[in-house]
């Protein structure tokens, strides 16, 4: 039976509802071209989604070179068919008409179009210059979260050994560095413990600070389709906001801003009171469990009700919850990760695991969640500061194994210190010591915090700027060097999702003009530097995709993220391959310590460890004392308080997030009409107690300000708890509606105007949840002026104001074959 739905209304579709540990039921979504049917798709090329870190597989269809539509895999171990809208609608933005297909440089203060020969030249002449005048501290990388694998591992050689450089890090800094962090802290290494299989086992599903139902929809479309079966799990959410999720789970927990830490150790503290640990289990896999025992003595309900704002008594609900799961799934997201506490909390949901036991079977595991699509191969690859390979930076010889892979000697691998991480790094260019500064696939001048600062560090003479993207985006504007990269569906390679699922994606269609493929793109500036290795071969000898992820498998040989048994052709059978994949695992592996913690012995293990309150790096010495027979860490951290609190001029609490219609900074998003058309505008989420105390009513135009800046976004009131502001953080400076590109001279979209320059001392991941801030109405919906300002009113209005968000958009049915009724649900459309 075949059934058509608006998948803008109703983003995750009908439900197939199955029960707890029988296999999740096929549903193939479908997205044709207005005027296309599948008799007309010439080609169906396997893809995977490049719009968020669910990594649902997907094939492109093709018509006459042109790309005209997408399905579901159905034979895909994520998500068995099913897309989200992203995936569906996402990949019309690939054939945009303003698409960058020529390289441009700065010309007397504009931006021109030139040939490739003419744009290398440049960025390699000031490469030699720098190199040979300041060395190669003064040259930086900071890349994406949506290359492939073979891109960020090629990116990895060429900047640590042939420039040498320390200044290597990704955007995923600002979504998923806290996830490789917390991993290393309790295991020693990185790697998802947990599978998205797990949801087919468990009976309780906790999300602490993960809206999974916008961030991965496709995965909550598992959950409330468990939901719908016999045997559902019961779901604890721990959000501010009254998402999707919170409206599903049998617990909600709404904590203060930045308060996260005093709630997981009050939930420790009642599951160690109450008895609910696995103490053989304990014993055999963990070092420091007294230590947390005495740390969360004191931390009790009432004393975290105080801290959070959260009743005492929905905390022991919650407690009882979790200590009395059979089998916990556990996943973890921005809400966690982007605060200042941020690895010492989600370490905390590590223990919770720990404690009970809860690794390695069926339904019993963590995921600490990525947000973007290609997050961990950014991790693997050591495109995000660390080694490739998960190797250790602190030991020897890790560092000289890396070195006879790449045929170097191991001086000149950086490892002096530890690797730069991206704030640092735009604080070096903004002293001076950073002078070139490469910026491929990815938008800081909308991402990172306390955007003025950002523009301005860009903007300076003395800073060299190479941009590489799809779109003139509002860094690009800023840029010297603008590269024209083709996209997903344009170039082939290899990609890693969340849950350790290898994908590969290929060529679908010819890149518009001369874009070329971030690979290429790399390789020839390689071969234009001329590195070399030790015997004066070429130190990148790689050619192609393929020939680039073999390089990568001989790298990956022997670490925890092993790709040996993996190929091309192998990847093209089966959908979705789980690492590690070798010859003791050559079909994947599903799930990590199903035998005990073994990869935090301290001779193999990826990291020594962090002071989770200060950052400091713990010694080698000290590690293999404290842990000499490389067992889990158990890791206790005290409770402080966010470093920015509301005060009488910014009475609220900040927070920013995602919209399950947008990814990032909309530069793909918002060139599919659908995506754009259900969310337009940014928006600021405001409660009806907040609402009616400041005067404000639905649609309201306002300013968010705070000490750094502002925006103006339309009101929306919601029942998100008091003193709380929510905005989404995808919107820059430019409006496709309204048809402008680019414009730095209107800014007031942008939720990081007003956040903050700081972040957690052991990911060193900046924080977008906790700023403070103050709430004014600006004009009526109606049109109308604003009364005069109150003595909350605070910075000086900044930019212009933004049309009211929609909910509805165009029409978008999608071809769904599931056998299942459609149903329409106002909660779908928030």
């Amino acid at each position: 039976m075949e059934a058509s739905v608006d998948r803008i209304a109703e983003p995750w579709g009908a439900r197939t509802p199955y029960a707890r540990r029988a296999p999740w039921p096929v549903r193939v979504d479908t997205y044709l071209a207005d005027g296309t049917t599948e008799a007309d798709v010439q080609q169906w090329v396997r893809a995977a989604s490049i719009l968020h870190s669910d990594g649902d597989a997907m094939d492109i269809a093709v018509r006459d070179g042109r790309m005209v539509g997408v399905r579901g895999r159905a034979d895909d171990r994520v998500n068995h068919g099913r897309l989200g809208p992203k995936d569906l609608f996402g990949w019309q933005a690939n054939a945009s008409t303003d698409r960058l297909t020529r390289p441009l440089v700065r010309e007397n203060g504009h931006l021109v179009e030139t040939d490739w020969a003419t744009a290398m030249d440049r960025v390699v002449s000031r490469s030699k210059d720098l190199l040979r005048e300041n060395g190669p501290g003064s040259i930086g990388f900071y890349t994406s979260g949506q290359l492939f694998l073979e891109e960020y591992y090629t990116l990895a050689v060429l900047a640590r050994a042939g420039i040498g450089t320390n200044h290597l890090d990704g955007n995923t800094r600002m979504c998923t560095s806290t996830a490789a962090e917390a991993l290393k802290e309790t295991f020693g290494c990185d790697g998802q413990p947990g599978s998205y299989d797990d949801i087919d086992h468990a009976d309780v599903v906790a999300l602490f600070g993960h809206n999974v139902a916008e961030t991965q929809p496709v995965q909550w479309m598992r959950i409330l389709d468990r939901l719908e079966g016999g045997d559902p799990p019961r779901l604890l959410c721990v959000d501010p906001r009254p998402t999707a999720v919170a409206r599903r789970a049998a617990v909600h927990l709404a904590p203060r801003g930045g308060t996260n830490l005093a709630l997981l150790n009050a939930l420790l503290h009642e599951i160690i009171r109450t008895d609910r640990i696995d103490h053989d289990y304990i014993e055999a896999h963990t070092v420091g469990f007294e230590e947390l025992k005495t740390q969360v003595k004191e931390c009790t309900p009432a004393w975290a009700a105080a801290i959070c704002d959260v009743p005492a008594a929905r905390i022991e609900e919650a407690a009882e919850l979790l200590g009395g799961a059979e089998r916990l799934l556990s996943t973890v997201l921005q809400g966690v990760y982007q605060s200042h506490q941020a690895t010492a909390s989600a370490v905390q949901v590590n223990n919770l695991h720990l404690l009970r036991g809860m690794l390695g079977r069926p339904g019993a595991g963590v995921l600490q969640m990525n947000g973007q699509p290609t997050a961990q191969n950014t991790r693997e690859c050591g495109a995000n500061g660390d080694l490739p390979g998960f190797r250790n930076w602190q030991n020897d010889d890790h560092v000289a194994d890396l070195a006879k892979v790449w045929n170097v000697e191991p001086a000149q691998i950086p490892h002096y210190a530890p690797p730069t991480h991206a704030m640092q790094m735009f604080r070096y260019a903004e002293q001076g010591s950073l002078r070139m500064l490469w910026i491929s696939g990815t938008n800081p001048a909308v991402s990172l915090p306390e955007l003025a600062r950002i523009r301005s560090i860009l903007a300076q003479e003395r800073l060299f700027v190479v941009a590489q993207d799809l779109f003139l985006t509002e860094t690009a504007q800023l840029a010297d060097v603008v590269l024209p990269a083709a996209t997903w569906g344009e170039k082939t390679g290899t990609f890693t999702n969340a849950d350790r699922t290898v994908h590969l994606s290929e060529k679908a269609v010819e890149p518009p003009g001369d874009a070329k493929p971030d690979l290429d793109i790399f390789l020839d500036y390689a071969r234009r530097m001329d590195f070399r290795d030790k015997d004066d071969d070429p130190l990148v000898h790689w050619h192609d995709p393929e020939s680039a992820f073999e390089a990568w498998k001989r790298c990956s040989a022997g670490r925890p993220c092993d790709y040996t048994g993996l190929t091309y052709d192998k990847l093209r059978g089966p959908s979705g391959i789980q690492w590690p994949c070798n010859d003791q695992a050559p079909d994947g592996t599903e799930r990590l310590y199903t035998d005990g913690i073994n990869w935090a012995d301290p001779d193999y293990c990826e990291a020594y460890g962090k002071d989770l309150e200060t950052g400091a790096a713990q010694e080698p010495v000290e590690y293999r004392s404290l842990n000499p027979d490389g067992k889990a860490m158990i890791k206790a951290a005290s409770y402080t308080p966010p470093h920015e609190r509301p005060d009488d001029r910014y009475p609220f609490h900040l927070t920013t997030g995602r919209t399950i219609y947008h990814f990032h900074t909309r530069t793909k998003t918002a060139r599919a009409p659908q995506l754009n058309g259900a969310a337009p505008e940014v928006w600021v989420e405001v409660s009806s107690f907040d609402a009616g105390e400041l005067g404000l009513t639905e649609g309201d135009l306002a300013e968010v300000s705070s000490p750094r800046g502002s925006l103006r976004a339309r009101v929306r009131i919601t029942d998100i708890r008091r003193g709380l502001l929510f905005v989404p953080f995808h919107y820059g400076y430019w409006d496709t509606a309204a048809g402008s590109g680019p414009d730095e001279k209107t800014p007031g979209r942008a939720a990081n105007e007003a956040t903050i320059t700081d972040w957690d001392p052991a990911s060193k991941q900046p924080l977008f949840k906790t700023a403070a801030a103050a709430l004014t109405l600006v004009e009526r919906g109606d049109g109308r002026a604003a009364p005069a300002p109150t003595a909350t009113a605070s910075a000086p209005a900044r930019g212009a104001g933004s049309v009211p968000p929609t909910r509805g958009g165009a029409a978008a049915q999608v071809t769904q074959s599931d056998g299942g009724s459609w149903s329409t649900r106002e909660e779908n459309r928030r």
